[in-house]
């Protein structure tokens, strides 16, 4: 750690001992003007996913050895919410996203992805959904409504972020479990994106229902381990990202039945620098090319636009956690192009696995750490 780094890690630690724990907040520069940074909670395990309930009751905070947990935007944490499902949590699996249905005040469905196992040794990516009690203590009659098949993850590439669009369907991005082929295999529901009803069931338009030997749930194919994704909220595009091998992480646009080309096509090397076996190149036909992309990986995870009114400065800017670059990535679009990126918090020292934008107009960041931390972000003004 750098000596800038050090000293600013041990102000932080400092501010947050100041009256008995009650949360302070520490600055970071950026280009924008100071970035405040306030711990509003800590201890959580390995945090993941992150949803606000609506009327700033707070928000629910996946925790990736299998609890979910209610935290107030005091950063009061709640006891574990029953009812969650028994999650893998080995490797990189657990208890990763969550999301809220669209009618949620009215339906109260609360829709959870993890690694699930199986009958072998593998395990693979399910999502489900129970009701949450009026109380918010417990997930009532959850059900599952979808299972990535075939299950062939040891324990790596689960993906998995949830999505709800405008029309009310459900998008899930699930990764290819580190077996490269299946990405390109449209029997397997590997390395793909799928579009859902929010029962589980499959719309009639999906790009591959009737197709022999295709499943009918992939919206996209073609992609890694897609850790990020968000609505864009003045297009109702979704957009995602996905992590690359060494090198070559991406953002992607995805489009009904397109192909995002993995492994055939990256920008990026094995981690043993030899290339990857079935890559033949950077951009290859009939596969869509990265919307952006980086050459060195920063190991991307969780995804938020901003369009809040309480920050000007953050308008129209893409929000991406870093897990090996310890950062917040920010990038600036002029329409639908980046035109601009910024590392922020990189003297945070923390793997940032989450990004929401809150209710609010604040952002929210998840710190993956066995003693990890939920941030609130505010910009102060230049």
């Amino acid at each position: 750690m750098s000596l800038k780094r050090c000293v600013s890690a041990l102000s932080l630690v400092a501010l947050l001992a100041v009256a008995g724990g009650t949360a302070q907040a520490a600055e970071y520069p950026s280009e924008r003007g100071p970035v405040q940074v306030t711990s509003l909670l800590s201890g959580l395990v390995n945090p993941w996913g992150m949803a606000f309930l609506p009327d700033l009751q707070g928000l629910l905070i996946t925790e990736r050895p299998g609890r979910l947990r209610l935290v107030s935007l005091q950063g009061v944490l709640s006891a574990p919410v029953g009812g969650v499902p028994r999650v893998y949590a080995k490797g990189q699996g657990g208890l990763l996203d969550v999301a809220l249905s669209p009618e949620f005040t009215q339906d109260r469905w609360v829709y959870l992805s993890y690694a699930e196992g199986g009958d072998g040794q593998y395990a693979g990516t399910a999502v489900g959904r129970g009701r949450l009690s009026a109380d918010n203590s417990q997930l009532e009659d959850f059900e599952v409504i979808f299972r990535q098949q075939p299950k062939l993850s040891s324990g790596v590439h689960f993906g998995s972020r949830l999505v709800f669009d405008r029309d009310g369907y459900l998008f899930i991005t699930l990764g290819e479990n580190n077996q490269r082929p299946t990405a390109q295999d449209l029997g397997k529901l590997q390395g793909k994106v799928v579009r859902l009803h929010p029962d589980g069931r499959v719309p009639s338009d999906n790009p591959f229902v009737g197709r022999q030997g295709a499943r009918a749930e992939i919206w996209s194919y073609g992609h890694r381990n897609p850790q990020g994704a968000a609505l864009n909220p003045w297009t109702g595009q979704l957009w995602t990202h996905e992590h690359g091998p060494r090198g070559g992480d991406e953002i992607n646009i995805p489009q009904a039945g397109k192909n995002y080309g993995w492994p055939l096509a990256t920008h990026g090397v094995n981690y043993s620098f030899l290339p990857i076996p079935e890559t033949q190149g950077k951009t290859v036909a009939g596969t869509e090319p990265p919307y952006y992309v980086w050459a060195k990986s920063p190991a991307i995870s969780g995804m938020a636009f901003y369009d809040g009114q309480r920050f000007a400065g953050w308008q129209h800017n893409l929000f991406i956690g870093a897990l090996v670059g310890q950062a917040l990535i920010r990038l600036e679009l002029r329409g639908d192009t980046v035109v601009h990126e910024e590392r922020l918090l990189e003297d945070l020292d923390a793997r940032i696995r989450d990004v929401r934008q809150g209710p609010d107009g604040y952002l929210y960041v998840l710190t993956d750490a066995a003693d990890g931390q939920l941030l609130r972000l505010s910009l102060q003004a230049q």
